[in-house]
């Protein structure tokens, strides 16, 4: 049984953070370094270690300023979150936080003001020795960055540590390119060990051999493709979990021509509408026989209880209207074709995606990557996922006169 002595040591540990806790990636580095950038995937420890190493400065008489990407992310992840100062502190140093002053104080006299990236006019003027800057890689506007830097200017050793999940913003490529920097970089997995294993078996599995992955879990800067209608700020601003009863839902068919292999995919979209939103609900695609595609849409139709299959027969002409009905002779089936490009069908998709018309509910990776990686504006062919979410939207969401501009529908058959 512990003693009440063990008990103390136990609880003595855990604020141990250089001697028993840091892993080395997280301990304060030394050397001439005016910002320190840890740049990791989600769950590596980065919150924790901002807020570590606050601790070690405020022994020093520290005037520190504190900035996160909003007023709210300040206050529930970098003071108060489980990972921030106050939690982080302890019981025999926790310093006194008065949120009406945005404000925390040591009781060696040292002090901590609390900014968001949202009104950098508010860092004008104000100085410090240490700051903490946490996800600079979403602050909105660049300039918070400038009053910060500006600002952090007293003693003779001024630093600022910045934690964040990467993004290739203009901002972060500065930041990591200036001289003065210091670059920690840091995945996901370097602290599997503190983190629940369904945060890995529901969560970051999702996301494996993704380039959102190689983002959020891995740490790399993802470059945007040069020439891609989609990025991923416009994807995920527009993804949703729960999903409402709809008017219509539809199976969009974008058929290979073989079905080897090496050959391309055939598309297979799940979209539905109601009013004037469309859900993209399922990525049905993959290398298939012209059987095994057709098998996997009367499937999507009957589990989705849809109301119609889209398929686009430039390549399949009535062959997939045969097929489907080989198998299901009682669905509804319209063929479509093509009768303009591919990046001209695209554009007025993409500009329903700005609008905030287009949801995707939950995660689609694999038809993300196709979005976010087709080059189109250069003439790069469009994948054929992309071309069945194309068709899907089309038809859900144009007018019968716009639809005209886009594709010319040879026949329908209803039940």
């Amino acid at each position: 049984m512990l003693t009440t002595t063990d008990l103390q040591i136990l609880e003595a540990y855990q604020y141990c953070w250089i001697e028993k806790v840091a892993r080395d990636k997280q301990k304060l580095p030394e050397g001439d370094w005016f910002v320190w950038l840890i740049k990791a995937g989600r769950g590596f420890g980065k919150t924790r270690t901002g807020a570590e190493t606050i601790r070690i400065w405020k022994e020093t008489n520290a005037l520190i300023n504190l900035v996160g990407a909003t007023a709210a992310d300040v206050r529930d992840i970098m003071v108060e979150g489980e990972s921030g100062i106050l939690s982080t502190a302890p019981y025999w140093d926790r310093p006194d936080y008065e949120p009406s002053k945005r404000k925390i104080t040591w009781n060696n006299g040292s002090e901590a003001h609390l900014f968001s990236a949202d009104e950098p006019d508010r860092l004008r003027g104000t100085q410090c020795n240490k700051a903490w800057g946490d996800e600079i890689a979403v602050w909105r506007y660049p300039e918070a960055w400038d009053m910060l830097k500006l600002g952090c200017r007293l003693s003779e050793k001024p630093q600022i540590i910045l934690t964040t999940t990467p993004k290739p913003t203009k901002l972060m490529k500065q930041i990591i390119s200036d001289p003065k920097t210091l670059v920690t970089s840091g995945t996901t997995y370097e602290n599997k060990d503190n983190l629940a294993p369904g945060f890995f078996d529901n969560v970051v599995q999702m996301y494996e051999g993704t380039r959102l992955g190689r983002q959020e879990i891995y740490a790399e800067i993802i470059e945007e493709t040069e020439g891609a209608l989609w990025n991923y700020n416009l994807i995920e601003k527009n993804r949703v979990e729960l999903l409402p009863a709809l008017s219509r839902i539809v199976i969009a068919i974008d058929p290979a021509v073989t079905s080897e292999r090496d050959s391309d995919e055939t598309g297979i979209i799940v979209a539905g509408k109601l009013n004037d939103i469309t859900y993209i609900l399922d990525d049905l695609s993959g290398i298939y026989t012209p059987s095994g595609w057709a098998t996997v849409a009367i499937k999507g139709f009957e589990k989705y209880n849809a109301d119609r299959i889209i398929g686009e027969a430039n390549n399949g002409g009535d062959m997939i209207e045969e097929i489907l009905r080989n198998i299901n002779r009682s669905i509804s089936y319209k063929k479509v074709w093509a009768s303009r490009g591919k990046t001209t069908r695209a554009e007025p998709v993409v500009s329903l995606y700005e609008q905030g018309k287009i949801k995707h509910v939950g995660i689609l990776n694999k038809l993300e990557e196709e979005m976010t990686s087709w080059a189109a504006m250069k003439g790069e062919r469009s994948p054929n996922r992309v071309d069945a979410l194309v068709w899907a939207v089309n038809e859900l969401m144009f007018t019968q006169q716009f639809q005209h501009m886009l594709y010319v529908p040879a026949r329908s058959n209803h039940i």
